[in-house]
């Protein structure tokens, strides 16, 4: 079955495309391995839904320049979310999928976009759940500011300065059919 194409808005603007989506993976992965001098004791933790293949390809490409295998799981913030009295009816909640301890470990958050903050803050609340990790931090693809929240990403593939009017789309190809950043 051919996974479904997800079209850029009418209008909308490419700011990122498959090139620039890969290169700032790259970028951020290094940034992750000399951040922590290595990657002992280092995991990457998904947020659901686009944060997950990020994840999965920040660890692909870790492991190939590491040769040591990054422990990868996914975690799904909704029912940790600040807005669940107003949207728990629209929200769809999926099975998180941490299978190591976080105790004691870096815990490295990925996200698509990081906005307002309220995202990292309900996956800070979740990952509590799988215990005490040594430090926490956030990689996103995309920083569009605007936080509500002292919340800011620790590596970031791009800052993309935006008006509260618009709006970002990060399409992946594990979920979209492609990879491209796009603004409207």
């Amino acid at each position: 079955m051919a996974k479904k194409v997800k079209k850029a808005p009418a209008g909308a603007k490419i700011v990122m495309n498959e090139t620039e989506v890969n290169r700032a993976l790259r970028r951020i992965a290094h940034q992750i391995i000399e951040n922590n001098k290595g990657i002992e004791d280092v995991v990457l933790v998904g947020v659901m839904q686009r944060g997950v293949p990020l994840a999965k390809r920040l660890a692909q490409i870790i492991e190939a320049q590491e040769k040591k295998k990054v422990p990868l799981g996914s975690l799904d913030v909704s029912l940790y979310r600040d807005d669940l009295s107003t949207k728990g009816k629209y929200i769809e909640v999926r099975k998180s999928d941490i299978p190591f301890s976080i105790n004691n470990k870096i815990v490295v958050l990925v996200d698509d976009v990081v906005f307002a903050g309220r995202t990292v803050r309900a996956a800070l609340d979740g990952l509590k759940d799988y215990g005490r990790a040594a430090k926490v931090q956030l990689a996103a693809l995309i920083d569009r500011g605007h936080r509500q929240l002292p919340i800011h990403p620790d590596f970031t593939g791009k800052v993309l300065p935006t008006s509260l009017k618009e709006a970002v789309y990060v399409e992946v190809m594990e979920i979209d059919g492609i990879d491209r950043v796009t603004i409207k």
